[in-house]
């Protein structure tokens, strides 16, 4: 895939929403909030992911070393900067400037060696073992070409982990009626109508290459927060790996 076609995978508007969230995307209780109260299941299941994948030892706490790791639509770094604390080599990506700048602020705040770079997957000039895309793919403007992009920069023996709001009507309901219209997600964050079945994405990552290993659910409880499971009506994850590679 050439650096035009992989371009084309930006969405100008998408871009901007973001980079205006970019100032407090580090406050948990600033405009990223829901992104924080996300934070630590998406972290549990990479870390199972990634574990079951390279049969990590589950109490080593950098198991990533060694690897390389990048982030796709990266914000200011909520998901990169505990990937580099695990141990990876970690490439930041965000098509939003603002974002970059905000994400390159905070790691050196933080004492963390992350390559952030602005623009969209062709920013990736080399192929990665664990690739993460999360809340991603229903803000690009061409998915079927962000998959084969996703696929392109998968290192061999490598592991995708994405994640997407699933397109239903509880989907609708929570994250676009109330979580949008009661100010709980800024406003213009979601388009239902980009939400991808679990159906479509799979489609889309076997049209790139890919071979889909396994697909959890993201559920949210009033008692218990955001936790992964079975039901996937509301958002979900899957892992990926190169189909000529999997079992």
């Amino acid at each position: 895939m050439n650096a035009s076609a992989a371009s084309s995978s930006i969405d100008p508007a998408e871009a901007e929403h973001f980079g205006k969230l970019a100032a407090d995307w580090w406050d948990p209780k600033g405009s990223s909030a829901m992104l924080h109260r996300m934070n630590p299941a998406r972290l549990g299941y990479i870390r199972d992911a990634v574990n079951a994948h390279w049969s990590f030892d589950e109490t080593d706490r950098r198991p990533l070393t060694g690897k390389t790791a990048l982030d796709i639509g990266c914000g200011a770094g909520l998901l990169a900067e505990p990937l580099a604390r695990l141990g990876a080599s970690v490439t930041g990506i965000d098509a939003a400037g603002e974002n970059v700048a905000a994400a390159r602020a905070h790691a050196a705040q933080s004492g963390l060696e992350i390559d952030y770079r602005e623009g969209g997957i062709e920013a990736a000039d080399r192929s990665y073992d664990l690739v993460t895309c999360l809340e991603v793919i229903e803000h690009v403007a061409e998915p079927e070409v962000f998959a084969q992009g996703l696929a392109g920069v998968l290192a061999d023996g490598g592991l995708l982990i994405l994640s997407t709001p699933n397109r239903t009507a509880l989907s609708r309901l929570a994250m676009i009626t109330i979580g949008e219209g009661a100010g709980f997600i800024p406003k213009g964050t979601h388009e239902w109508q980009k939400f991808l079945t679990p159906d479509e994405l799979v489609a889309l990552l076997e049209g790139a290459g890919l071979k889909v290993t396994e697909i959890s659910g993201l559920s949210f409880s009033p008692a218990r927060g955001f936790e992964i499971g079975t039901d996937t009506k509301l958002d979900y994850f899957v892992t990926a790996q190169r189909a000529s590679e999997a079992g």
